[in-house]
């Protein structure tokens, strides 16, 4: 574990960030001697990054892994050995000038072949989300009319219960006359009762005062004739 965090910050300070700073002051001074060390250093840089994605899986195990690759670093920086000169101009620089020409093939086949597929792959992304949306609507219109079916359903359903509930009967106008037919004749028969029995009263009245008028001409005709 030591021996990876060791190597890791070996990688990063002295054969990344070291380099990088050089490479800066070689093209600001124009330099082209040391241009040309750096770019051949970056060179041997990249293939060891890639190889050494693949040797941490499979050579992790082996004894003294990351102490070789410390001191492969330290062998391509030094400039006594010179390293990464001498890999470019022994391996690196014969292999690409014969095989040049057929990666340029491959890199512009697989920029055709890249362009066509990411075409095709959005086509076909477009008409995959073109048919969820289509789907996605479908549904939804027919949750939408099932919806409003159920609500149309219950509405029938309550008109139905409203219309089968019992109606009252209506008040009608004839029983109302039934009941007012009696207080009407009541309402006349002690009004004519009352007009009777005030004319009794009246007669009464005037009888009695016949009655006394008359007993007053009899008594005064009777002090008459004795007076006679």
């Amino acid at each position: 574990m030591v021996s990876w965090i060791i190597s890791r910050l070996v990688v990063i300070i002295f054969g990344t960030l070291y380099p990088a700073y050089y490479s800066y002051k070689a093209v600001k001074s124009k330099d082209i001697k040391e241009y040309v060390k750096w770019m051949m250093y970056w060179i041997i840089f990249a293939l060891f990054t890639t190889a050494e994605t693949f040797t941490d899986l499979f050579l992790c195990w082996f004894p003294f892994y990351y102490e070789l690759k410390i001191a492969f670093i330290a062998w391509l920086l030094s400039p006594y050995t010179k390293g990464s000169s001498l890999l470019y101009r022994k391996f690196v620089h014969p292999t690409l000038s014969s095989k040049e020409k057929e990666i340029d093939d491959c890199l512009v086949q697989a920029k055709d072949r890249s362009y066509d597929a990411l075409v095709h792959f959005g086509k076909r992304g477009l008409n995959v989300a073109a048919t969820a949306a289509v789907m996605a609507a479908s549904k939804g219109q027919g949750a939408l009319s099932e919806r409003l079916r159920s609500f149309s359903m219950q509405d029938l359903s309550t008109i139905r219960g409203d219309s089968s509930s019992p109606v009252p009967p209506p008040v009608t106008v004839r029983t109302s006359s039934k009941q007012s037919k009696p207080k009407t004749s009541r309402s006349v028969s002690e009004s004519t009762s009352s007009s009777v029995c005030s004319c009794c009263s009246v007669c009464r009245i005037l009888r009695e005062n016949e009655l006394h008028s008359m007993c007053r001409v009899v008594f005064t005709g009777s002090l008459t004739s004795v007076e006679k």
